[in-house]
């Protein structure tokens, strides 16, 4: 046993004693079903407080050659699964089977220390500990890689490397993109397609540093927030657990789950062999959905009886506000929104995966799923905040005066939305003229910069609506069509056409004479026709005209 060279099995026989203990031991059996396959690469992606660093313990449990672990897992999940299939392997097959490896990176990766100094010094001390218990090969001492297939070709007994936080080097050295190529580099010589790995299995908080289109490691699949596959279930714990420790303890599960649910992810869909669900149900196979707590954050309410945020006391990467108040393309307004219980559609795939290359507001929030602060709905593309825990991480991120016009600015926008299905003109008018003494850009020289800033003002209505400026009628254009969401299927459709220096009649005018209403059939009884208009030198600048269809 060593302090990298196998492990032992100490620090899970530490979580196994403990009261909140939660088996996740079944995700030893996917784990099983991969290694020694083109698949064994996985890299798992969770936010702090997820239990990744007590998942990496039993993994070296289960795989270490130099423990006898069976006591440990006979009688957990592991222990009493029955495969469904033939080709799951038993429990046991791989059970202290393997040379294992662990490293957390950050002992090594440092902000006072260059990459290149901490990768000679795991190159150092695993060759040390490999020469310790294997003494009779001549190791290269400065190439790990080459001397590990050496002894690989003596022992022919293969390797679970285990990589703890391997995102380290992302997270503290941040703007140190030559020492991040030189670790990508120094992983991909140590794992990429070696004989002598079994498994390599990386924790950490970011997906995999992307260069272009290409990725040093693109040999890992990644289990992340965002598409956790195979490991949704283990990704956090899910309500049937923590109903258990609410049991346990006899603790409120209801309020557990106000303060620590809302992580929502889904798992693969699954197999359905010559449809056979298909035809009896008439229903293809979906993925299953798993809603999911902070582990830590709940064991620490449950054991302490005390209903409180736990966040603050264990982040210790970037503060949330460092993030939002960057504010790429309005991400102060869609903060603000998903604080009100609205959620948003986002693009997670130009993220570059690092914590300083932000081209978008979509970027910026695909970080922030990744580091707990947001859900992920993967079927919809929808980002949210998940409980009342994070959401108080919110609020103090967003306590200072410049964010007093922001709030105001939604409030005002979701009267606008309201005001607009309830056709009060005046009050339409009015907040559209709000909007236009509070912004000094408001410059309208043009239907085309009426119509944007139309859209600012009717901000609220992506989350009932779909968007579609300049619509095709058939006959002309309508300037904004807002189409319900299936989730809002109550809300009427709206057809908003716009004029500069003219009457808001001639706006409706246009509507009727190009027949407008004709392409939205489907919405007739349920339509309403909205003439908005800007004079700049009237006094009330704005007039507005509705209609229903």
């Amino acid at each position: 046993m060593g302090i990298y060279l196998n492990p032992g099995n100490r620090k899970f026989i530490d979580t196994v004693n403990s009261k909140s203990y939660v088996d996740k031991t079944l995700l030893i059996s996917y784990l099983n079903t991969i290694i020694c396959t083109e698949q064994k690469y996985a890299s798992v992606l969770r936010p702090r407080r997820f239990g990744k660093t007590l998942t990496a313990s039993m993994i070296c449990a289960y795989y270490d050659i130099d423990k006898d672990s069976r006591y440990l897992f006979e009688n957990k999940k592991l222990g009493k699964y029955m495969p469904s299939d033939a080709d799951t392997p038993s429990w046991d097959k791989y059970l202290n089977q393997y040379e294992v490896i662990r490293v957390t990176m950050t002992d090594f990766i440092k902000s006072d220390k260059s990459v290149h100094e901490s990768i000679q010094i795991i190159r150092k001390r695993l060759l040390d500990e490999l020469e310790e218990k294997y003494p009779d090969v001549r190791y290269d001492r400065d190439d790990l890689s080459f001397s590990m297939e050496k002894l690989y070709y003596k022992i022919k007994i293969p390797f679970v490397i285990v990589i703890d936080e391997w995102d380290e080097v992302f997270r503290c050295r941040k703007e140190d993109s030559e020492g991040q190529k030189l670790y990508l580099d120094f992983l991909e010589d140590w794992l990429k397609d070696k004989e002598y790995i079994a498994l390599a299995y990386m924790t950490g908080i970011l997906p995999i540093k992307k260069y272009g289109k290409h990725s040093a490691l693109n040999m890992f699949d990644e289990y992340s927030m965002t598409s956790p596959m195979q490991m949704a279930e283990y990704t956090g714990f899910t309500s049937d657990e923590v109903k258990d420790l609410c049991r346990q303890y006899g603790r409120d599960y209801e309020q557990i789950k106000e303060w620590y649910d809302g992580y929502e992810v889904r798992d693969i869909v699954p197999f359905d062999p010559d449809h056979q669900l298909l035809m009896s149900t008439g229903k293809a196979p979906e993925a299953r959905v798993y809603s999911l707590y902070s582990p830590l954050s709940v064991v620490k309410a449950v054991t302490t009886g005390l209903i409180q945020n736990y966040w603050n006391t264990t982040e210790t990467y970037e503060a949330l506000e460092t993030y939002i108040n960057m504010n790429y393309e309005g991400l102060k307004d869609i903060v603000s929104s998903m604080m009100e219980g609205m959620r948003k559609k986002i693009r997670t795939d130009s993220y570059q995966n690092d914590m300083t290359n932000f081209k978008s507001a979509d970027d910026v929030l695909t970080m922030l799923i990744h580091l707990g602060y947001l859900g992920y709905d993967s079927l919809t593309g929808e980002i949210f905040i998940p409980n009342k825990e994070v959401r108080r991480e919110f609020e103090k991120s967003t306590q200072s005066e410049s964010w007093d016009l922001v709030f105001k600015k939604l409030r005002k926008s979701e009267e606008l939305l309201q005001a607009t299905w309830e056709k009060n003109t005046d009050k339409i008018a009015n907040i559209l003229e709000y909007f236009h003494d509070k912004s000094s850009k408001l410059h309208y020289n043009s239907e085309e910069d009426l119509s944007v800033a139309i859209r600012n003002a009717y901000y609220t209505a992506d989350n009932y609506y779909l968007v579609i400026p300049e619509l095709d009628s058939g006959k002309g254009y309508v300037d904004i069509a807002y189409l319900p969401l299936p989730k809002a299927a109550d809300k009427p459709a709206l057809l908003i056409e716009l004029k500069y220096e003219k009457r808001a009649e001639t706006a409706i005018d246009q509507i009727h004479k190009k027949r407008y209403p004709d392409r939205l059939e489907a919405y007739k009884g349920n339509l309403l026709l909205v003439g908005i208009t800007y004079k700049k030198d009237n006094e009330k600048h704005h007039e507005c005209i509705i209609e229903e269809a």
